[in-house]
């Protein structure tokens, strides 16, 4: 018996359901899968799945089982691609987590040209707000804009800058006024980022001087889209990326206010970085992606 033959066999079954549509996936007869799901389950004394002539489901040693076979199964994988990943064409799995607006913004527009240019990358790209764990949820590299705060194994890169925009709508300053310093913002509403906490500072940096303002209003979001959505509509006024509102306002349908000073919410940095584990330095599916992110910020700025 070829064990991670089988092994694979038998983690295809448990996720299809069938080992028929297992067979399907793996490109091998039904009849293939079933013995080699039974010479596995005889080598182990012990069945792994329950059949009827209507479905297939694990067992309670074979639930078991399964999660095991899974991780080795994706290790083996992982250990391949690995040393793949060292010859001359980036190659392999890749798992990236993007942050959710820029991911489909910036991203995700570029992402055909990137497959066709690395035919033997396998991308999986991943849209999130949250620092994910790399490590639980095997990601390769992440993307993260303003401060990273990774931990000690893992490695950051800064890629580039952008810069946040305080902007609003016509309609809302017509309606409310322009806020002429910072500290005007104190009576206006403002749509925030939801960052953890429920107050929000927002910082003005001109020269040596430096303002923070906690600013207020009925609403906040963990969505940039949402909020950008919110300040065209004459919600309030909003503190978002360029990348993400330049078209707006060179259109005229957001106004820029603040346009002398640098803004970030909190202690944020305007930056964007590339997460990664210290073993992938070397990887060049992961080098490419960088590249990737690298030249569209060039581009954009």
């Amino acid at each position: 018996m070829d064990k991670i033959s089988a092994l694979r066999a038998f983690v295809e079954v448990a996720e299809a359901g069938g080992f028929s549509r297992a067979g399907r996936r793996l490109g091998l007869a039904a009849s293939s899968v079933v013995r080699s799901v039974d010479a596995l389950e005889d080598s182990l004394g012990a069945a792994l799945l329950n059949r009827n002539t209507r479905q297939v489901t694990l067992s309670d040693a074979g639930a078991v089982y399964y999660v095991r076979a899974k991780k080795l199964l994706e290790d083996l994988a992982e250990a391949d691609s690995l040393v793949s990943d060292r010859g001359d064409e980036p190659s392999g799995p890749l798992r990236v987590s993007v942050p959710v607006a820029y991911g489909s913004r910036c991203v995700a527009p570029h992402v055909a040209a990137f497959l066709s240019r690395y035919p033997k990358i396998e991308l999986d790209m991943r849209l999130s707000d949250e620092m994910v764990d790399l490590v639980a949820q095997r990601i390769d590299i992440a993307i993260r804009l303003g401060e990273a705060s990774p931990a000690g194994d893992v490695v950051s890169r800064q890629l580039g800058t952008f810069r946040r925009y305080v902007v609003a709508s016509h309609d809302y300053l017509t309606a409310q006024g322009i806020p002429l310093t910072p500290c005007d913002l104190l009576t206006h509403h403002c749509l925030h980022f939801s960052y953890g906490g429920d107050q929000q500072v927002w910082t003005f940096s001109r020269n040596d001087d430096t303002t923070k303002v906690v600013v207020s209003g009925r609403m906040k979001s963990n969505n940039s889209e949402v909020l950008r959505e919110a300040a065209l509509g004459g919600a309030g006024i909003a503190l978002l990326p360029d990348w993400l509102v330049e078209g707006d306002v060179q259109s005229g349908e957001l106004k820029k206010l603040f346009e002398n000073y640098e803004v970030n919410p909190n202690e944020a940095r305007s930056v964007i970085s590339a997460l990664y584990l210290p073993n992938q330095r070397g990887s060049k599916r992961v080098n490419a992606f960088i590249g990737l992110v690298a030249s569209l910020i060039s581009t954009s700025g």
